[in-house]
């Protein structure tokens, strides 16, 4: 009997987890959300009308760009191989038809496209029945990574897996004949799970230690550990929104130079871990809180709820924005008094609000500013144009001063004469936060600031040195 050539049999390609690192289906979810918020109350309802109906509803809102998705790049290389030796390749997926076409379309390499269309969703024995009937047993070879793919393996002539768990290839090896396994290229690493959750934005909840400052309670350990629980508390939450927003943007951020090589907009972690990760970071942070105090959970859910706002709404609205990113800075000074036991006074109070609306009006100028020198006009997503950066650089400027015209009044103030022996020296601090905030802004006007002020300001050594001589300076004082 003369062998069966490799070349005369489709190889039929599994799309989600297979051709590319990412899964349509979540995808599409996230974008349509991005787009219209309020769908998160209609899915249920499409999803009690099958999976294919919910996948076919949420395309209507939401935009893949083919282009820009994240590729498994050797297998990719394999397949446009055999496409030059004259190889049928047949993209098979339980993605719907849009976008596998366009995939189709972008790469030019596959000869045919099945695909879910209407209530018929071809995933796992709907795909094996849709295969045997067009090529036969053992009439076609397959590439899959998936635990519903097992369906398909034995009944192929040949089986490729593309990045599959231990489980799956274990599983495969002993239903089917394996002609190439197709491993990531990246494996998922504690570093790439601690970039997801931005650690080092963690450094802001250090504003939750300014009241225990201020009202010099630092020697109670008791209180002490409160404030370590609450920073961890904040953190957990804030790197949940930070997970969130980076799902929301995943088509923005792979159009972006440096935001491409995200892990969720690279594919090094998959969707599915990014949401159970930020669905755990939420719930463990809210639950810490709720241990600590009742207060500073409230306080904690506002934050959530303000970051969800902005995210999804406040963001696109002009100054709404900045006032929105302001208060989430003092919102965290006011949640570290309440664990710090120390009344918010009106001082420190008056003080954030003027000089963190500042630092919100910096991170809007270095981004009109980068857009500029890109030679683009306006924000996406945003309603600001390069045009509008002198306005809010004068706006920025004036805040800035506020707040350290309301240092200069509080150290005048019979407040001072309580918490600090010689509060005269106090007055050497207004000079230093006038060099630090024109400094800030003048960077800024260079294009030479960070993304985020505070994480410029932790990094930056003018910044730090600020920090150091106003410190010592209040040791004097006291």
């Amino acid at each position: 009997m003369t062998s069966v050539k490799r070349n005369t049999l489709p190889l039929v390609v599994d799309l989600d987890g297979t051709l590319i690192r990412t899964d349509l289906l979540l995808e599409s979810f996230y974008a349509a959300l991005r787009q219209n918020p309020f769908l998160i109350l209609r899915i249920p309802f499409w999803l009690m009308r099958g999976k294919a109906t919910l996948k076919i509803n949420l395309a209507m809102y939401a935009y893949i760009d083919s282009k820009t998705l994240p590729y498994h790049s050797a297998f990719l290389t394999y397949l446009k191989d055999e496409h030059a030796r004259g190889r049928v390749l047949v993209l098979a997926t339980a993605s719907i038809k849009k976008y596998a076409d366009a995939i189709a379309a972008h790469l030019g390499i596959f000869n045919e496209v099945l695909a879910t269309q209407g209530a018929f969703n071809l995933k796992g024995k709907n795909k094996l029945k849709t295969l045997v009937e067009k090529y036969g047993e053992k009439g076609f070879d397959y590439a899959g990574d998936d635990p519903a793919d097992l369906h398909i393996f034995p009944h192929a002539r040949k089986a490729i897996l593309v990045n599959p768990s231990v489980v799956t290839l274990k599983t495969a090896q002993e239903i089917s004949d394996i002609e190439k396994v197709f491993q990531s290229e990246n494996k998922i690493s504690l570093k790439r799970l601690v970039k997801a959750m931005r650690l080092y934005q963690w450094v802001k909840n250090s504003l939750l230690f300014v009241p225990l400052m201020t009202s010099h309670n630092w020697d109670d350990s008791s209180i002490l550990i409160q404030m370590a629980l609450g920073f961890i508390s904040f953190g957990m939450c804030a790197s949940g929104g930070y997970i969130f927003n980076d799902l929301l943007d995943l088509n923005a951020d792979r159009n972006h130079p440096r935001k491409k090589n995200r892990p969720f907009a690279s594919g090094d972690i998959s969707i599915w871990r990014g949401s159970a990760l930020m669905v755990a970071l939420q719930l463990g942070g809210l639950a810490l809180a709720a241990f600590l105090n009742m207060e500073f959970l409230v306080l904690l859910v506002l934050y959530c709820a303000m970051s969800l706002a902005y995210t999804l709404y406040l963001k696109t609205y002009v100054l709404i924005d900045v006032l929105v990113l302001a208060s989430l800075y003092t919102v965290r000074i006011v949640a570290g008094s309440i664990l710090a036991e120390a009344p918010l006074s009106f001082w420190l109070f008056a003080f954030s609000i003027f000089i963190f609306f500042s630092l919100a009006l910096v991170k809007r100028c270095s981004e009109l500013i980068a857009l500029s020198k890109a030679d683009r006009k306006y924000a996406g997503g945003r309603d600001y144009s390069v045009s509008d950066v002198e306005y809010l650089r004068e706006m920025g400027i004036a805040s800035g001063y506020m707040a350290i015209l309301i240092v200069a009044f509080y150290i005048n103030s019979p407040d001072v004469i309580l918490l600090y022996k010689n509060p005269k020296v106090l007055w050497l601090i207004c000079p230093i936060l006038f060099y630090w905030v024109s400094r800030l802004w003048l960077k800024t006007g260079r294009g030479e600031m960070h993304d985020d002020p505070i994480v410029f300001s932790i990094k930056d050594k003018g910044s730090r040195f600020v920090g150091f001589t106003i410190a010592i300076i209040v040791l004097f004082a006291i």
